[in-house]
């Protein structure tokens, strides 16, 4: 918010507090103006009031000064209505003058108008700037129009001097574009004007003299520091000036912290307003900018009381003829009122903020002494109406048979349909006959190594049938499943191990970094130990209780964490949804992610336990969108899950002219969906033959916990709802006390219900901080670190995490954890790890990047060894040196200060799995294929390109190969490049070499 002035004359002068925003729109005058209609009794003589309207309108040192602000001179307009005082026409008569502003060059400083009804009845309309008359001095102006005298030893109306009327300017609102997180307006609409008010009770004070505007104001700024989650929120209050009588914006700081009490903030509030004009603004918003301070697109007038009016009473008054900010909350009549821009405030979140505007005042005026850590802006029934929001009046279709697990149900299945299809995996099929014979074999080979109920068993393959079979032999021993991605390194995979306690892994890995204590088998080798009578699977106590699986994220102390997930969780997962989503055995699903990626749950589960046809996708055809897109057709795919990176490659497949594919459904999870990329999917996918569904979940509450439907009007508006709960499940926002968020207002997202984990392996202190208890209803829920607000229907929009935690490409990493592993490092001695993202609408540009104080200059040699203890996914793109890491004044990063990320010394590995590598002899390009690679390179890096740069050290990614793919089918030389051959041989003298 600025201040400037009228003329020349005035530009020297500083601004001072209460000073009004300039704007030379046709409007400003209306913003500035207020207007007071009284009635009379008796009628006046009007000839008088004329007078006595000239002679104090002239005395008015905006008239008088050397350069006068309102140069005409004011007059009192008579008109005859031609109705009764009573009737609707004299109601619209009445409000059509009340809205005519102030002309300075015909009305001078004031304007009003005498009206004569023809039942006898008069009223007197005064409209004024509150640069000249803030309300009180306008109601003191009128009196004395009407013919009062003065208080003996003070005067009615304390005159502006005329130094300072001669630096008043003209309000005319914010000139400010304000973004609302709470609004919930409507972005893409008309930008009308809204008004709704709620009724005050019957106590709030009015005995101040400024109608208790420090109250108003602290109870406003508490408000928005729950709203905006900040400690010292400013507020722009229209305030009268304590020695001119005319009114202007101071802008307030209340202090909000939770420490502070109602009353204690107040008290500053009060000081504020006593530092008396050299209080500037500019002064106040650096100081608020340094305490992290909000916007002033919210604004505040309060209506104070003025002196008795003879002969007349008061009909009306509006504080302005246009609201003077986006948001204007004003105090007066009984009532708080709220004029708002329906493109940043609905009108059911506009009414909101005044009634948690009116309880928190009313509070203060109860109880000052409230500390506001004790203050919560909802009641018991807006209470009430939360905890019924976030939890859907459906209870779960159809709840699991007592007694069952994962086995029993697909063993049911396989017992219906026992020569159906149930894993398809690069030529191979198995029926679901087949798939519980081998699954039997390998559960009574475990058992043969002395595998018992609840044991753990780890699980270390390739995406193929045998994993799928393998996972299932698992559970029928009665054991936990511990999937682990053979492209991890080497630590990572034994410190799982280690922690999961494993004394049995399941891999096809030559040396698995197990330890003597640990047996590390193969399928084969498992299946050969089965007794050679046996049938069936081995017997087992497991209940639908007891573990089924234990997936381990990533965790903030530099080591990863296990979540627990009973078997209760899968069924009822599918439960919640198979009925929605019309899941059935006709559909072929696709086993797109790793088995550690808790995605995969509902991929390979989702499909089996619903009788469908699991197409497993190979490690190399998921990084080639053509072959994946090839794959889909091919084996007539229904149900497709992926995360919105990998989904975008498959998109553009289709927009260069492939067949659309054949799915029925599109689950999306993982990572944030911009629904904007689906628009050409829905050219080819009308949503009357596919449905695209956008799921919430988290590893914690067994993979998906809401669901949202996204049509084309979702995508036309970016729409970032994740949908309501899924039946069984339950959503709560929260601040970080714990208290429930408001409908609209950003926090903390917790979920209960049918999916929680059972507890974090070997972590009773997490559990016990992330698994909590519900006060309010007493059930278990997990605080998930994620941020987001509930939608007026009860929909979620998530937001975000709250915490170091991202989300790249569909993985959960926590940055401690990789910041921890570069601090491991003898050679730095400070680290720092951030998510950049360059474009913000592209994805495929985000990217970790780290930032270290190193001793010398070998990042390829930091780099390398964070990816012996890292998975691909979590190591730095780049590694930039720095002498210090800059820090706020707290002691905290600075990230704003940190510079541009340098490109990974050339020292740094490749990003591909160990047993993937493959070398090629290295030749010059100089074929037209390098060429075309060259150009294909720097189209999508950016960057100019040699040919024995390495493709990953550039800056590239998954997500750039696969453009690089694309871009090469695009440039009409009838090349094309697999992504396996670019993860091999990552330069371009390498590729062009394997050619020939």
């Amino acid at each position: 918010m600025s201040t400037s002035t009228q003329d020349a004359t005035t530009s020297d002068l500083p601004p001072a507090r209460g000073t009004f925003v300039r704007d030379r729109g046709r409007d400003a005058p209306a913003a500035g103006s207020h207007a007071l209609c009284v009635r009379f009794g008796a009628a006046p003589d009007a000839d008088a009031l004329a007078a006595r309207l000239a002679g104090l309108a002239a005395g008015l040192p905006a008239a008088t000064g050397t350069a006068s602000l309102f140069p005409g001179e004011a007059r009192l307009w008579t008109e005859q209505v031609p109705c009764r005082s009573g009737d609707q026409a004299a109601d619209r008569w009445r409000r059509r003058e009340m809205a005519r502003p102030v002309v300075a060059h015909r009305d001078g400083a004031v304007r009003a108008a005498f009206l004569r009804y023809t039942d006898g009845v008069t009223e007197l309309v005064v409209v004024a700037h509150r640069a000249v008359l803030g309300a009180r001095a306008l109601r003191a102006f009128v009196a004395e129009v009407a013919g009062a005298e003065p208080s003996p030893g003070e005067p009615a109306v304390a005159w502006p001097a005329p130094e300072t009327a001669q630096h008043v300017a003209e309000l005319g609102g914010c000139e400010l574009d304000p973004q609302l997180d709470w609004g919930l307006g409507r972005p893409f609409g008309r930008d009308e004007a809204g008004t709704c008010r709620v009724p005050l009770a019957e106590h709030h004070p009015t005995d101040h003299p400024t109608g208790d505007v420090e109250g108003w104001v602290t109870a406003l700024g508490v408000v928005l520091a729950r709203y905006e989650s900040l400690t010292r929120p400013a507020v722009a209050a229209v305030v009268p000036d304590p020695v001119t009588g005319c009114d202007g914006i101071a802008l307030v700081g209340v202090d909000a912290h939770q420490e502070t009490t109602l009353g204690a903030a107040r008290d500053r509030v009060r000081a504020g307003f006593a530092a008396g004009p050299a209080w500037h603004t500019a002064e106040l918003d650096r100081e608020l900018s340094a305490a992290g301070g909000g916007r002033f697109d919210l604004g505040l007038v309060v209506d104070g009381p003025g002196p008795e009016i003879p002969g007349a009473s008061v009909v009306e008054y509006e504080p302005f003829l246009r609201a003077p900010f986006p948001i204007t909350i004003s105090v007066g009549g009984g009532f708080l009122r709220c004029d708002f821009r329906r493109r940043l405030v609905s009108g059911v979140m506009a009414e909101q903020l005044l009634r948690h505007v009116r309880r928190v005042h009313t509070m203060l005026v109860a109880a000052p002494e409230t500390p506001l850590s004790a203050v919560t802006l909802v009641d018991e029934t807006e209470l009430a109406g939360l905890i019924r929001l976030g939890r859907p009046a459906r209870p779960l279709p159809v709840r699991p048979r007592r007694g069952n697990t994962v086995i029993t149900v697909i063993a049911e299945v396989a017992a219906a349909r026992p020569d159906a299809v149930a894993v398809c995996f690069d030529g191979q099929r198995l029926t679901y006959a087949e798939l519980e014979r081998h699954a039997d074999r390998l559960a009574h080979g475990l058992r043969a190594l002395g595998v018992a109920d609840g044991d753990r068993v780890g699980v270390c393959l390739e995406r193929s049938a045998e994993l799928v079979v393998a996972l299932l032999g698992v559970l029928k021993a009665g054991a936990a499943y511990v999937p682990m991605d053979p492209a991890y390194p080497r630590d990572r995979l034994a410190y799982t191990t280690t922690d999961a306690g494993l004394t049995t892994v399941i891999t096809s890995l030559a040396e698995f970094p197990g330890g003597d204590a640990v047996r590390v088998v193969g399928s084969a080798e498992l299946a050969a130990l089965a007794p050679a009578d046996r049938t069936g699977p081995p017997a087992s106590r497991v209940g639908p209780d007891d573990p089924a699986y234990v997936i381990y994220t990533s965790g903030s102390t530099g080591k990863p964490k296990g979540v627990v997930v009973p078997h209760v969780n899968v069924l009822n997962l599918m439960a919640a949804t198979t009925g929605d989503f019309g899941l059935g055995p006709d559909d072929a699903w696709t086993v797109f992610h790793s088995s550690a990626f808790d995605f995969s749950v509902w991929e390979i589960w989702g499909c089996l336990l619903t009788g469908g046809r699991l197409v497993v996708v190979p490690y190399w055809v998921s990084r080639s969108p053509e072959q994946f897109h090839r794959l889909l057709v091919d084996e007539r795919v229904t149900v497709l899950s992926q995360t919105p990176s990998a989904f975008a490659h498959l998109v553009e497949v289709e927009r260069d002219g492939a067949e659309p594919a054949p799915v029925r459904l599109v689950i999306f999870g993982g990572e944030g969906l911009d629904p904007r990329m689906l628009l050409p999917w829905f050219d080819r996918h009308p949503e009357t033959r596919c449905r695209v569904v956008n799921m919430y979940g988290i590893t914690e509450t067994t993979v998906h916990v809401t669901a949202q439907t996204v049509t084309r009007a979702e995508a036309l508006s970016g729409s970032r709802s994740v949908g309501t709960a899924l039946p069984g499940w339950w959503l709560r926002v929260a601040d970080p006390e714990g208290r429930p968020q408001p409908v609209g207002v950003a926090g903390e997202i917790y979920v209960g219900g049918a999916g929680l984990a059972l507890h974090y392996l070997n972590k009773p202190e997490l559990t016990a901080q992330r698994f909590l208890t519900d006060p309010h209803t007493g059930e278990r829920m997990y605080r998930s670190g994620d941020k987001g607000r509930f939608l007026p229907d009860g929909r979620l929009e998530h937001l975000g995490r709250l915490d170091s935690q991202v989300k790249l490409r569909g993985f959960r990493i926590e940055l401690d954890e990789i910041r921890s592993v570069l601090l491991d490092d003898p050679l730095v001695s400070a680290a720092a790890v951030v998510l950049n993202q360059e474009d913000p609408a592209d994805s495929a540009t985000a990217q970790l990047d780290a930032f270290v104080v190193l001793e010398g200059d070998d990042t390829g040699s930091v780099r390398a060894r964070a990816a012996r203890f890292l998975p691909e996914y979590m190591v730095p793109a780049t590694i930039t040196v720095l002498p210090r890491l800059p820090l706020t004044t707290n002691g905290k990063l600075d990230v704003r200060k940190l510079p541009k990320p340098v490109a990974a010394g050339k020292a740094a590995e490749p990003r591909v799995p160990e047993q993937h590598l493959r070398h090629g002899q290295a030749v010059a390009p100089a074929d037209d294929f390098g060429a075309a690679l060259i150009e294909a390179w720097q189209d999508v890096l950016g960057v100019s390109v040699g040919p024995d740069d390495n493709f990953f050290d550039l800056g590239g990614n998954s997500l750039f190969a696969m453009r690089v793919g694309a871009a090469l089918r695009r440039g009409g030389g009838g090349f094309s490049l697999q992504m396996r051959d670019l993860y091999l041989r990552p330069t371009i003298r390498q590729l062009t070499a394997s050619r020939g």
